[in-house]
């Protein structure tokens, strides 16, 4: 767990607080795994609570719905809900319903966490036709998606304006890691086509993700309210599709012809981490060829 010294250090001088992890799913459990073995105590709140590993105490949740009596000692919160469906209906359940609903908890309970983190997601970004895109970027999101997490991230900056939590936003990019291999099996079965324009993808291995959950709530200085969670390289989808398919010892992915229903996708951007690089977070893996190399050789584990 390379949770990092400056985050071990900062972690230990608060021991014996509470960490809480609102949709303690595969990304948050690899959250409250390093939060734990940092020595922190983690309560993770889910439908399914037997399903976490013993070093996070699990407390059944349907967030969007009802809050059991929270930790009275919560110290950080990580907001890490999913929706459970691509419609916008599911995105207003888990983002705008489950933050507000674990924000009325911690009010109705008189508690004021020093830390809450929100992870949001760069779909909060329109395409810049492949410019630079970083956390003074204006938000202007074309789809349903982005446009309910920038809800969600307006309501949180609003319920905490004028108390003593530091409210943050971190903007990740697409999630990649153990068990999120969709890429990988279309360039191994023949079914990836390289887009006819040049279209960058900006990504996450989960344990950077979950490393810099860990590091923006528990670092010493005070943190910016908005962070962009990416790796080193912004790196155009055909130079990641032939890398994959050198590696796999698979045939190189077919391009696109102009307009064709395939080259359709998601607009381009590079986002910066510049400024969450800035508050001394080190990345195992900086770029994808770290990450699929790790994914390819069978490192880490899905947590379920």
């Amino acid at each position: 767990m390379e949770a990092g010294n400056s985050v071990t250090a900062a972690a230990c001088e608060t021991r014996g607080m509470t960490v809480l992890i609102a949709g303690c799913g595969d990304l948050g459990t690899e959250a409250g795994l390093r939060f734990a073995a940092a020595g922190r105590e983690v309560v993770g709140l889910r439908r399914s609570p037997e399903k976490l590993p013993p070093q996070i105490r699990g407390m059944q949740a349907d967030l969007a719905k009802d809050m059991p009596e929270l930790p009275s000692d919560v110290d950080i919160v990580v907001i890490a809900v999913a929706a459970d469906t691509s419609t916008e209906e599911a995105y207003r359940a888990a983002y705008l319903d489950g933050t507000g609903n674990v924000l009325d908890a911690l009010e109705r309970q008189g508690l004021e966490p020093r830390r809450i983190l929100f992870v949001s997601s760069t779909a909060v970004y329109k395409d810049s036709g492949g410019a630079v895109v970083d956390e003074s970027t204006a938000t202007e999101p074309t789809r349903f998606s982005g446009k309910v997490l920038v809800e969600a991230e307006e309501l949180l900056f609003s319920r905490t304006r004028g108390t003593s939590t530091e409210a943050i936003s971190l903007r990740l990019g697409g999630i990649y890691g153990p068990g999120r291999t969709r890429l990988i099996d279309q360039v191994r079965t023949g079914q990836a086509v390289i887009p006819a324009r040049p279209r960058h993808t900006n990504r996450i291995h989960r344990d950077d993700a979950a490393a810099m959950i860990v590091h923006l709530t528990t670092m010493d200085q005070a943190p910016d309210p908005v962070y962009i969670g990416v790796d080193d390289h912004a790196a155009e989808m055909g130079e990641v599709m032939r890398f994959l398919a050198a590696e796999l010892g698979c045939p190189e992915p077919p391009t696109a012809a102009p307009g064709d229903a395939s080259d359709a996708g998601p607009g381009d951007k590079r986002c910066s981490n510049k400024r969450v690089r800035a508050t001394g977070v080190e990345l195992t893996f900086p770029t994808y060829k770290e990450g699929y190399r790790a994914l390819l050789a069978g490192e880490g584990v899905r947590h379920p």
